[in-house]
């Protein structure tokens, strides 16, 4: 069976910083596709035409519509059923009805009918972390370290290993990735307790921390169930047995030689097989999607102008520059020529046309574009009658107006002027925009007055001129906004047929005669 290329995909709201936690779990993905020669990649909400998309935090918010553009396979994080995560019904129902993968057979029953449906795979030993480049564990400076959230059950437990005369050492802002990484190899152990009652183990965060060579200690309850390979890996304290083990034995030299032993052992399981039948799954669930695809291409509703951290999952995201990783580079601001036919980043193909889009965002865009005119011009063209385009800008009485060394202008109410009463001066005749609404944005973008106002806020709706509008645009115009030509269909007929027949210098003067005579006819 031929290997689909896989693309990895981290769902993160604007400024949600703990969707950076999947990264751990996405790289272990990675690297295990890798290793059976997938084509593989990763990337912050957005998916691939050209692949197979293994989502990891779609219960932060996924678009309905996605689906029928892209192969998915979400995989699970949560904890759900009794006693678990709250998460919102729509992701659910979103599992229910679609390809999912999991690592704990205990969340299967909340979504799948029949759980030989779900593959399960494990998250071990992952040799791209190297933990042989942590210090001893006797020379670390941190005695136990605690990363994850926090909630009422967790610092109880915590009060009480420091009740025993230990130090937890937390974080005082979220830290993920490398920056976290370099803490948990100056712990002597990373500490674990359990978010919910449910107590399924955490071997997301586990196999992270092993890896790095850092042993794991965790809390264990009557309804904790470990996978094989963590039975032996990890330091495990019940309740009746906290306060013993945290003063007679943690950190002692019996211990640091039984944690060695064990990161050791843990170093030995390989989940190889496990991932090789996802791998089988994704190729499978790729062909049986792709036969059902009509083929043709995506015609976008919505078009958000601007890319980066301001990537809107589900609309066309247009920028000019292929480092945002937009959907298609596109410089609106120049002359283009609809329909615009294109290929995506993503691998898939796109259809522009003019008059096809309900709404339009732009976030702090207009005050850079050197042709403004052009671009509302381009913008006009693609918006259906009734469209809306979302507008958010520096206002001119603020600092913020300036404070970009790019901006190439300040906005202020009468900006719009040309484009909603003035719209003759841009060469527009048949339609123009209408203001919908007006408000201010304070520097944390909330609701302000005017007068403590960073940004403005806009909408303006495409509409159709009236009649009055167009005479008042034929009297304001350099030329009279189009004059019918009025020449009878079969005269244009005649002198198009002649253009396409002559070719030699005799047949042109007789073309030209003719010509006259249609002239005079006329």
């Amino acid at each position: 069976m031929d290997l689909p290329r896989i693309h990895i995909a981290i769902m993160q709201p604007a400024g949600y910083v703990h969707s950076l936690g999947f990264l751990d779990q996405a790289r272990y993905a990675r690297y295990q596709f890798r290793r059976m020669g997938a084509e593989v990649t990763l990337a912050k909400n957005r998916l691939r035409e050209d692949a197979v998309n293994l989502v990891f935090g779609a219960h932060l918010g996924f678009p309905k519509d996605w689906q029928q553009r892209h192969t998915c396979i979400f995989f699970n994080l949560e904890q759900l059923g009794h006693g678990g995560a709250k998460v919102n019904e729509d992701y659910v129902n979103l599992l229910r009805h679609s390809a999912v993968a999991d690592y704990d057979a205990a969340n299967v029953a909340a979504y799948a009918s029949d759980p030989a449906d779900v593959p399960l795979v494990p998250f071990l030993h992952a040799p791209y972390l190297d933990g042989t480049s942590a210090p001893p564990l006797e020379e670390r400076p941190i005695d136990l370290l605690f990363f994850g959230s926090m909630n009422p059950r967790r610092q109880a437990f915590i009060q009480r290993v420091e009740a025993c005369g230990l130090n937890v050492a937390t974080f005082d802002y979220p830290l993920y990735g490398a920056e976290r990484d370099q803490f948990i190899r100056q712990a002597k152990a990373v500490l674990n307790c359990h978010f919910y009652e449910t107590s399924r183990f955490e071997q997301a965060r586990a196999f992270h921390t092993l890896s790095l060579g850092t042993p794991f200690v965790s809390e264990r309850t009557a309804r904790t169930v470990a996978p094989a390979a963590f039975e032996d890996a990890v330091t495990w304290v019940d309740d009746a047995h906290l306060e013993h083990f945290f003063t007679t034995q943690f950190a002692t030299p019996a211990w640091f030689e039984q944690a060695r032993q064990q990161l050791d052992r843990f170093t030995q399981h390989d989940p190889i097989e496990a991932w090789a039948d996802l791998l089988a799954f994704a190729a499978g669930y790729h062909q049986q999607v792709e036969s059902q695809r009509s083929g043709l291409p995506w015609q976008p509703a919505r078009m958000n102008l601007g890319s980066g951290k301001d990537y809107k999952p589900g609309w066309l995201n247009v920028d000019i520059l292929a480092r945002a990783q937009p959907d298609i580079v596109l410089d609106l601001g120049q002359p283009v020529q609809f329909p615009v036919h294109t290929t995506t980043l993503g691998g898939g193909e796109v259809l522009l046309q003019a008059g096809s889009l309900e709404r339009i965002y732009a976030n702090n865009v207009l005050e850079h574009v050197p042709d403004l005119p052009c671009l509302m011009t381009n913008l006009l063209a693609l918006l259906q009658e009734g469209g809306v385009i979302d507008i958010e800008v520096p206002y001119e009485k603020a600092l913020t107006a300036w404070q970009d060394p790019t901006h190439l202008r300040a906005m202020n109410e009468n900006s719009w002027l040309y484009y909603t009463d003035w719209f003759w001066y841009l060469g527009w005749f048949e339609h123009r925009f209408e203001p919908v609404q007006t408000g201010w944005l304070d520097s944390q973008l909330q609701p302000c007055p005017k007068d403590k106002a960073a940004f403005m806020k806009l909408s303006l709706r495409k509409i159709e001129t009236s009649l009055r509008e167009r005479t008042v645009a034929r009297t304001m115009r350099p030329d009279f906004g189009g004059v019918q030509d009025d020449m009878p269909p079969e005269w244009q007929d005649d002198l198009a047929a002649l253009d396409n027949q002559a070719s030699t210098w005799p047949e042109l003067q007789a073309e030209h005669t003719l010509r006259d005579e249609l002239t005079e006819r006329a």
